[in-house]
């Protein structure tokens, strides 16, 4: 091993992206291998050095590589459930159907590793065939098999006769492409318990779309709207509604069960008909089940925002109980702003939910600054308070404000403080934006914390201020 191989090697372990770049240049071996004959690609897809494997891939890293047991690095990705990096790597030349010793594919174990994002990024590349036609019906009707399975059996059942495990398993929520989906780990395996979207996308991929009220029925197994189960089954009667779909969902509204009333209402936020605006204000003023009403008032301002009776349902619900239907309220009065809003715009300004008072905040005019009772300082309020779950994005609103009080001016310094990167950024942006010539002290906080990682506009943000406030050159 080279001593620049060595470095490599010891760069990666070590997750230190700005070396490994700078080892990639001129002369480089992206192939590289450490003591143990383990290439560095392997070593950074086992540590969840996403960046890092990209790096290597850019620079020409072998796709194929194998660790020391012979498992492929895409297999290895495919069970860390690293869909970003699974994506990479196809794009580089990794065979998803790749025939694997005990008759497998990576395609295959993804499907039973119960991960939307991961199977999507298996089945499509800019470089592959189609699925429908690189995979024979034997394998698509495998893949679908396996999928119905896992999903009719559940995750942790499949997961126990797998293992044989009798300890508890360990069940947990994580994030998948702006949705959520639980994993369960159980006898040294995981697995994700997306099954029903991961058979709604081969099904919707292979030709055989399933009923619609199979979709209905996944989505309301997890009655949350964040599901991947949920969002797959939403996204696919989107797809359809020139089938029936539209006449299905709006039927929903009267089912019994406020989780499938639920379900209509979010999919109809989506959906764009004329006659959605009378359907939606007659559904508000008869739901009774807080959580809906909020999604029907929220689908109401989204799609009929210019619709005559929208602001007297906004008046009609501005003192309801539940703080999820007084959220919604602000975005049903903000246009045309009337008297009577105005009114009960302020009136939510001082309600006891944080996220009530924000949203009321952001629908006035912030005319005056200066006013101790404005929006402004509502706004200003929710930063300050380290508590609040609406401090981000609180803190995001004020930094693009026209909000030029020395108020507003030493919330966002006092932000530098905070342990949170993010909350830097933002801080460090807001300073930029109004001139401040404490900003490149400001980003150098940020830096502190970890790097400002780009597309993230609010990274040009000190640029931006050297070319407005530093002499050329």
């Amino acid at each position: 091993m080279t001593d620049r191989d060595a470095r490599l090697v010891a760069a990666v372990r070590a997750g230190d992206l700005p070396e490994v770049h700078a080892l990639l240049g001129p002369g480089r071996n992206p192939d590289a291998v450490d003591e143990d004959g383990l290439p560095v690609l392997c070593a950074a897809v086992a540590a969840h050095e996403e960046e890092i494997a990209d790096a290597l891939l850019g620079a020409g890293a072998d796709p194929e590589a194998v660790d020391a047991d012979g498992t492929p690095v895409l297999c290895t990705a495919v069970a860390a459930f690293a869909y970003r990096t699974v994506a990479d790597l196809v794009r580089a030349g990794a065979d998803p159907d790749r025939v694997l010793p005990d008759g497998t594919t990576p395609l295959l174990r993804a499907v039973e590793g119960g991960s939307p994002a991961t199977v999507r990024a298996l089945l499509w590349s800019q470089d592959l065939q189609a699925p429908e036609l690189r995979l024979e019906r034997p394998m698509r009707e495998r893949l679908l098999a396996a999928a119905r399975h896992w999903y009719e059996t559940g995750a942790e059942t499949e997961l126990r006769r797998r293992t044989g495990a009798a300890s508890p398993a360990w069940t947990g929520t994580v994030e998948e492409e702006w949705c959520e989906v639980e994993q369960v780990t159980l006898g040294g395996l995981s697995v994700r318990a997306g099954h029903g979207a991961v058979l709604t996308v081969l099904e919707s991929t292979f030709g055989a779309p399933a009923p619609f009220t199979e979709l209905v029925a996944r989505a309301v197994r997890h009655p949350d709207p964040m599901h991947v189960d949920w969002a797959a089954a939403r996204f696919e009667l989107g797809n359809r509604l020139g089938e029936g779909a539209r006449d299905m969902v709006t039927a929903l509204r009267h089912h019994p069960s406020p989780h499938h009333r639920r379900f209509a209402a979010d999919r109809l936020a989506t959906t764009h008909h004329e006659d959605d605006g009378d359907l939606l204000v007659t559904w508000a003023e008869t739901e009774t089940d807080a959580v809906v009403l909020a999604d029907v008032l929220w689908a109401l301002s989204e799609q009929a925002e210019d619709h005559p009776r929208l602001g007297a349902i906004g008046l009609r619900y501005a003192d309801h109980p539940d703080p999820r239907v007084r959220r919604r309220v602000p975005d049903c009065l903000a246009w045309p702003l009337t008297a009577q809003a105005t009114a009960a715009l302020r009136s939510l300004t001082r309600d006891p939910d944080d996220e009530v008072r924000f949203a009321a905040a952001r629908s006035l005019p912030a005319a005056d600054h200066e006013d101790r009772d404005g929006p402004g300082a509502v706004v200003r309020d929710l930063v300050r308070d380290p508590h609040s779950p609406m401090r981000g994005g609180a803190a995001e609103a004020l930094a693009e404000s026209d909000d030029r009080t020395a108020d507003a001016t030493e919330v966002l310094l006092a932000l530098l403080d905070t342990d949170d990167r993010i909350l830097r950024l933002v801080a460090a942006y807001g300073l930029a934006l109004r001139d401040h010539p404490y900003t490149p002290q400001a980003y150098a906080r940020v830096e502190e914390l970890g790097p400002i990682r780009q597309p993230d506009h609010r990274a040009f943000g000190l640029a931006d201020w050297r070319r407005r406030n530093e002499p050329p050159g």
